[in-house]
């Protein structure tokens, strides 16, 4: 089997802080290719919450890719979020026990893949996950 690369953009937001919340996730292949996108609304929570959400339902996503092996595929995340980069860099430590914990599912998660990086990418090259984010929240809003 090939080797894969697959390249992430993940965002996630929330109207108020805490408030409703949603995350936006876009895959590519390595040849720029969409492979699957995805935006749905995660509950009421924080900005950081709903970052790292998304970085959790991009792998979920990716471990759900039938023709992909995870031993055999990078992974490379863009996102918007300078704080969550940093903590998922190891730049930062984590202070919060309920960002540890979702920091210690994606760790887990990481396990399946040989490369998982992160990059920190401008709100403009970010604007599908972004959107796919803001129309998980005008629906919610609509239908509550």
């Amino acid at each position: 089997m090939l080797k894969h690369n697959l390249v992430v953009y993940c965002d996630g937001g929330a109207r108020g802080n805490p408030g409703p919340a949603a995350v936006g996730v876009v895959i590519f292949n390595g040849e720029g290719n969409l492979r699957d996108k995805c935006g749905k609304y995660i509950g009421k929570t924080t900005n950081n919450v709903a970052e790292y959400e998304g970085v959790v339902t991009a792998f979920g996503i990716i471990l759900d890719l039938k023709d992909i092996n995870p031993k055999k595929t990078d992974l490379t995340f863009n996102l918007d979020s300078s704080l969550v980069v940093n903590q998922l860099n190891g730049l930062y430590k984590i202070k919060k026990g309920h960002l540890r914990d979702l920091l210690f599912k994606i760790r887990h998660f990481e396990q399946n893949f040989p490369k998982v990086s992160y990059n920190l990418i401008p709100r403009e090259k970010n604007t599908e996950a972004d959107f796919l984010v803001n129309q998980a929240l005008d629906n919610y809003e609509r239908t509550s």
